[in-house]
Parts: C-alpha cells; sequence; structure tokens
C-alpha cells in the first residue's frame, strides 16, 4: 500500500480590497502626522540651532547670513565671552550650581517630608491645610517679592544665596508636594500596615519604606527645580547684586549692557555654554519625567 499524503494546507484568502484600502490609508494617515509633527519641531528648534550656529560665525556674518550652516568659522567667542565681564564666567556657573544644588536639596527633603504627611498620616485639619497648601498655587509670585525683600534685607540676607536656598527647606513649593502627594496615595496602604505590625514607626516608614520607591516623583521634582532655578533671573537678580555672587541668568543680562550689544557672537557663546548643563540633566533624567508625572505606582 502506498502511504497516504498529507493534504496540503489550503492557501489563505487573499484580503479584501476593503482592507488593503483601510491599511493604506491608515500608512498615509500615519506618515503625514510624523511629517507635521516634525515640521513643527523644526520650527520650535531653529532658534536654538540658529544660536548655536551663530555663536561659532564672525561677528559681521551673524544677521547677514541666517542659514545653520556657517560659511565661516569663528571661535574665539568663546574665549573672549568667557572673559568680557569683570569676572571669568566660570564664576557665575559656580554660583549658579551652588544656587540649584540648595534648592534642589531643600525641595527633595521639605516636599517630600510635606507630602508623606499630607497623603499617609491622619491629624486634624489635614484637608484644610492641604487646601491652603494649594491655594498658594494661585498666588503670583510678584505679590510676594516685596514683602519677601524687605523681610531679608532686615535680616541682611540681601547679597548671599540664603533667600533663594532656605526657602526651599521650608516646603514652598506646593507644585511638588502635590506631586508627591498624588504619588504616595497611590502607593498600597499595605505598605504602612506591614511596616507598623514589624514595629516601625513613622520616621522609618518615610526614610526606608517609601522613599526607595518614590524614585520617579524624586526625579521629576529634581528635574524641574534644576530647570527652574538654574534658569531663574528675577528673584537672582533682586538677591544678588554683587558681581562675584551673581548667577549665570544674570550675568548674562550684565554682559549685554557691558558690551552695549555689539558682541553678539560671544554672548551667543555663552548662552550655549549656560544651556549645557539643562540639556544633560533633562537627557540624563527624562525616562523618570513621565512616570514621575503620570504618578504611577508600583508595578
Amino acid at each position: 500500500m502506498t502511504p497516504l499524503k498529507a493534504a496540503a494546507p489550503a492557501p489563505s484568502p487573499a484580503p479584501a480590497p476593503a482592507a488593503r484600502r483601510h491599511r493604506r490609508a491608515a500608512r498615509i494617515r500615519s506618515t503625514l502626522k510624523h511629517v507635521v509633527l516634525i515640521a513643527f519641531g523644526l520650527v520650535m528648534v531653529y532658534p536654538l540651532l540658529w544660536m548655536i550656529a551663530s555663536s561659532i560665525k564672525p561677528e559681521a556674518l551673524i544677521f547677514r547670513d541666517p542659514s545653520l550652516l556657517p560659511t565661516k568659522t569663528d571661535f574665539s567667542h568663546y574665549t573672549d565671552g568667557w572673559n568680557a565681564l569683570s569676572h571669568p564666567f566660570g564664576v557665575y556657573l559656580l554660583n549658579s550650581a551652588i544656587v540649584v544644588l540648595g534648592a534642589l536639596l531643600g525641595n527633595l527633603v521639605s516636599c517630600s517630608m510635606a507630602a508623606y504627611a499630607f497623603a499617609r498620616l491622619k491629624f486634624r485639619g489635614r484637608a484644610f491645610f492641604f487646601g491652603m497648601m494649594m491655594l498658594t498655587l494661585m498666588v503670583p509670585v510678584y505679590v510676594l517679592i516685596i514683602p519677601q525683600y524687605v523681610m531679608f534685607s532686615k535680616i541682611e540676607w540681601v547679597n548671599t544665596f540664603l533667600p533663594l536656598i532656605v526657602p526651599k527647606f521650608l516646603a514652598t513649593d506646593a507644585f511638588f508636594i502635590f506631586l508627591m502627594v498624588q504619588f504616595f496615595r497611590g502607593l498600597p496602604t499595605e505598605l504602612d500596615e506591614a511596616a507598623k505590625i514589624d514595629g516601625a514607626g513613622y520616621w522609618r516608614i518615610y526614610f526606608r519604606i517609601l522613599l526607595p520607591i518614590s524614585l520617579p516623583a524624586l526625579a521629576t521634582t529634581a528635574i524641574f527645580t534644576f530647570i527652574w532655578t538654574w534658569n531663574d533671573f528675577l528673584s537672582q537678580l533682586i538677591y544678588l547684586t554683587k558681581p562675584e555672587l551673581q548667577t549665570a541668568p544674570v550675568a548674562l543680562r550684565n554682559y549685554v549692557d557691558a558690551t552695549s550689544g555689539a558682541s553678539w557672537g560671544s554672548l551667543f557663546a555663552m548662552s550655549v555654554i549656560t544651556l549645557i548643563p539643562v540639556f544633560i540633566v533633562f537627557l540624563v533624567g527624562q525616562r523618570y519625567l513621565v512616570k514621575g508625572i503620570a504618578t504611577t505606582g508600583m508595578k
């Protein structure tokens, strides 16, 4: 007897013309959407790219040649701009770093502690105080400038870094408190209960249980604090008037005044140097940024 041959599988039916047209239309829509997004992205990024290109152009070609590929290059703007003011530009970058690190440490410590109290502890008036804290988000910062300056002037904190750092240790940034409150509320309360059964108190629960799993919220707070403090101009202009204490944003403004707007290439070069730390921090911490904003909890 001859062995029976296995039946060949039936060929799959060809996709219907309607399905093919639907997939083709979906690909076209996706391509058009990406083209539009790329075009808008290039429009938004063009001023930054133009500033970087202008920092290496000769002075005479900065406003005459709007292209991003300079025909001639001049890297002397970086050395000239570094020594244009009464102090090297590194002094102002160091001052900015001191202010940023102090503000960053203060927000991470104080805002996380305040958020832990609002989210996990039960005490009288918790809802009232949380509502009052949220109301501070609606108060314009310009309303507080004069009374704060008068207070810091009376205690002789003007021309020091203290007015820019000490308030951060008092949980004055309600946005970050709210962000961490939402994150802590998304964590299971069974963690606290299990720790209490093992004899842990509030401080141990805060340090040993909640903080280690709150990295996304802490990273988001750190990134936003760094960017906002590094780019802050008004507060640093008000409290730091001595040249040796001024930060990078204030120094850039003083640089324009000192040169009467004549050396734009050097100004752009120092602006590029000032932006480098912001780009580095954002690129390093961007993977935590989305998690922190979404206030995701444990997986």
